[in-house]
């Protein structure tokens, strides 16, 4: 592979650990002997080209000392992409682009539209794919059509009933990471969140609480073949928490040290449907890279696809110990070359335009035109 970029930050609650997974990368990329190189998605919305070897801490006051600014060109005399701004504007040459960007528009479509009217090839999924892995609605209702055990989910709505009773835990509709889940007992507190959580802005969805199950994850790569991971269980909090962002994240050793049981303790009956299912929602998602697919189960006869995580936290490398973290980084980039850099166009060679006629035509038949 002669040259990769990384792309991390972006416009999401999850900016700062987007930062951390996408410096991490460019640590493995670049101890494998990838010529690397970072591209920052500043919460000004600005795109930076940033040093490498950069630290967390750096990112505290915006973009780190000895960042360059570039400008997004569409259609430009060098072909599109991103330039080094100036009379003599420079095209940057990304390569591959591995996305680390973890929610809002870099995992839930957006990215993956730029980079494909760019002709970039990157990691992250087509934006079909991506934005129905984000949207928590759209995903559970494609679950439980093809006959995926899911949870009964449904849109938390200011007027609707739910169709089952509380307790409930409220989720946003489009969001990851355990930000902004909430467990009420009731429907009018429910509510009452829909109106005032800053996180439930974008809308949210509702669903049984049921502290019963516990959660189990696993890995999934689609490169070189299609993989599954071995099971892990986060492990919950004492007090039987639901397993939030600070037990994910705010680890000094990142994912790896947060508390789980890793293989899972669990029978293995129920190791193999867990895997059997994971690639079925590949298939009905049709997303690629590497994903985390979320689980709850009793641990005995219940299990319940939970949501799939297109661009995990770390890149859920840490769930695959008998697999260099180059080598699945590598083989995610390859595969992303290989697919086509945008959906295929098919015009209709002016058909449509030539059997139009005029415009006036069109409008007659509308309200108020004569």
């Amino acid at each position: 592979m002669s040259k990769a970029t990384v792309v991390f930050g972006g416009p999401s609650a999850e900016h700062d650990i987007s930062i951390l997974t996408g410096l991490q990368a460019e640590r493995v990329l670049s101890r494998a002997g990838v010529d690397v190189q970072c591209l920052y998605w500043a919460r000004s919305e600005d795109f930076h080209l940033v040093p490498t070897g950069t630290e967390a801490r750096d990112y505290l006051g915006g973009p780190p000392a000895g960042s360059k600014k570039v400008e997004i060109r569409l259609g430009a005399e060098k072909g599109s992409g991103f330039y080094l701004p100036g009379m003599r504007a420079k095209k940057v040459e990304l390569g591959a682009v591995l996305s680390t960007l973890h929610g809002g528009a870099g995992e839930s479509g957006g990215a993956q539209a730029l980079f494909s009217m760019l002709g970039i090839p990157a990691t992250g999924g087509t934006l079909a794919a991506a934005a129905l892995g984000m949207d928590k609605l759209a995903f559970g209702g494609v679950m439980t059509a093809a006959g995926v055990p899911s949870l009964d989910r449904q849109l938390l709505s200011a007027t609707a009933e739910p169709g089952f009773e509380g307790p409930y835990i409220i989720k946003p509709r489009f969001g990851g990471s355990s930000i902004g889940i909430e467990v009420v007992e009731d429907l009018e507190t429910a509510r009452a969140l829909l109106a005032t959580s800053p996180h439930l802005r974008e809308g949210a969805v509702v669903e049984p609480n049921r502290p019963d199950l516990f959660d189990l994850n696993v890995s999934v790569r689609t490169a070189p073949t299609l993989q599954v991971s071995d099971v892990e269980r986060p492990l919950r909090p004492s007090d039987g928490a639901i397993y939030d962002y600070s037990a994910k994240y705010l680890h000094t050793e990142g994912l790896a040290s947060a508390p789980r049981e890793f293989p899972a303790d669990i029978p293995d009956a129920l190791r193999d449907r867990m895997q059997e299912l994971a690639r079925r929602v590949v298939e009905l998602t049709g997303l690629t890279g590497v994903l985390r697919i979320d689980f709850l189960s009793d641990g005995a006869e219940e299990l319940y696809v939970n949501e799939v995580n297109s661009i995990p936290g770390a890149l859920a490398l840490y769930l695959w110990p008998q697999t260099t973290p180059a080598e699945v980084l590598t083989s995610a980039l390859a595969e992303a070359e290989k697919l086509p850099p945008r959906a295929t166009w098919n015009y209709e060679e002016g058909v449509a335009l030539r059997a139009a006629g005029g415009i006036a035509s069109k409008l007659a038949g509308l309200p108020g035109e004569r």
